[in-house]
């Protein structure tokens, strides 16, 4: 059986992945390094407090059939190539041709922050970004349990 696995670290859809998974049947398991309360017919795995240690958690038990929920571009590439599907909580679904690009923009702009050149953040989360997500969601779930 397939799940949605979460990476909780401040993820704005948990609510609304579940509600999405229930409608398919599928199971979610939010990972997270402390506890919290997750939405009903989710499990919360609580991991170490070591650094990336949620991250090497889903990149270790996620694969194909598989969806994770996350915005960090690099548990996104583990994950593809572990046969996971990935959606980023803004409706962003990275695959593996994507992939690439989501990486070498994610270091470009890391690369200009770190020399004062570029700062802020992203812009906030809005009705728009829960619209599209939940969009995203639904079609890669509904291809993830074709087997498409």
């Amino acid at each position: 059986m397939p799940f949605v696995y979460i990476d909780a670290d401040a993820c704005p859809v948990k609510g609304e992945t579940c509600r999405v998974a229930a409608r398919h049947g599928v199971g979610v398991r939010v990972v997270a390094n402390t506890f919290m309360a997750v939405p009903a017919g989710a499990e919360l795995v609580r991991v170490g407090d070591g650094f990336d240690e949620a991250d090497d958690w889903i990149a270790g038990n996620a694969g194909p059939g598989d969806v994770v929920v996350t915005d960090d571009i690099p548990l996104a590439a583990r994950c593809l190539a572990a046969g996971a599907r990935v959606v980023g909580s803004r409706g962003r679904e990275f695959t593996e041709a994507s992939i690439g690009d989501a990486l070498a923009t994610r270091e470009v702009l890391s690369q200009l922050r770190e020399h004062g050149l570029a700062g802020g953040g992203p812009a906030p989360y809005g009705p728009k970004d829960r619209s599209r997500f939940l969009d995203r969601l639904d079609a890669v779930l509904r291809a993830a349990l074709r087997g498409g």
